[in-house]
């Protein structure tokens, strides 16, 4: 399979492959079959299995010094018309690229993510998702009252109608993606999901959830997956 290297720590020997599945790999420096630096970006070749790449070798083409690699092999493992370009490099142009920004974050919670309870989500893809979901939450909250205000709604036994229904209606529609945003922050700390659960504890559930929640990533690979870009954030 083809993929690109995401990251890899020569010091650690250890790095992260994006498949042409769209899949995520870690590979260690023993898999590597001839290189000994792999820098970000570099479009190579393994054997995948279990998560992991096997028999990863760079597919750059050929110079005169490479003299263990004959030119018609390497015409072979990459036709002109299969070369990624330099304006869309390989592997991304199947997938949109992992958000960086805490907007970016919360949009795919809510979009892509909508009813994933599977992988592993680091801090800052928490912290940004739950941000801006409150955010979220005042500004409609808001709406509902100017709405309730010009309706006259407080002067009457309906009260804050417009407030209560626009907001119901925000958490209902954004409860699966906040669940799962949360089970994946617990996989990345290395716990079942099922941890949530405590959240059923008055008081002290609600408690536990947040120091899940600050707890940094486990900076190896889990049954969950690979460690999440950026660790440490």
């Amino acid at each position: 399979m083809r993929g690109e290297v995401l990251h890899y720590d020569g010091d650690q020997g250890f790095g992260f492959i994006t498949g042409s599945d769209g899949n995520r790999y870690t590979f260690t420096r023993e898999s590597l079959r001839r290189e000994t630096a792999m820098p970000n970006g570099t479009v190579v070749e393994f054997q995948p299995g279990g998560g992991q790449a096997r028999d990863v070798f760079s597919i750059a083409a050929p110079t005169a010094a490479d003299p263990g690699i004959k030119a018609p092999q390497a015409r072979a493992a990459v036709p002109p018309a299969a070369a990624p370009s330099p304006a869309q490099p390989f592997g991304r142009s199947s997938e949109p690229a992992e958000p960086t920004d805490l907007w970016g974050y919360f949009w795919r919670g809510v979009t892509q993510n909508y009813f994933n309870f599977a992988g592993r989500a680091r801090r800052k893809e928490y912290w940004g998702f739950f941000l801006f979901w409150v955010v979220s939450l005042l500004v409609i909250g808001g709406i509902g009252l100017f709405a309730d205000n010009e309706m006259g709604n407080f002067d009457s036994s309906v009260s804050a109608a417009v407030t209560v229904g626009l907001c119901g209606t925000f958490v209902l529609a954004t409860l699966l993606p906040s669940l799962g945003m949360t089970v994946r922050r617990i996989h990345d700390i290395g716990l079942s999901g099922w941890f949530y659960l405590v959240v059923l504890i008055p008081t002290i559930g609600s408690l536990v959830i947040l120091v899940f929640a600050l707890i940094p990533t486990q900076a190896r690979e889990n049954q969950w997956g690979p460690v999440p870009a950026d660790v440490g954030v």
